[in-house]
């Protein structure tokens, strides 16, 4: 049970850990989920979003390390 709670506190500290990601996420999903209501495109639009996040994630990351 103990390796459950810390698990589960892992977890919850990964997702909420840096806000900007964790909204991002949240938006993404959000406009995914509308995508699919309106014209079928969730999956497509939730993978090119995500790679969006992920290289502007990268790339902030790496202005913050060089200064």
């Amino acid at each position: 049970m103990t390796m459950l709670k810390e698990l589960a506190a892992e977890l919850i500290g990964m997702f909420v850990g840096e806000k900007r990601v964790t909204i991002s996420v949240l938006a993404m999903v959000a406009a995914a989920g509308s995508l699919v209501d309106l014209i079928g495109l969730g999956g497509a639009a939730l993978l090119f979003l995500c790679l969006i996040l992920l290289i502007e994630s990268v790339c902030r990351s790496a202005r913050a390390s060089t200064s």
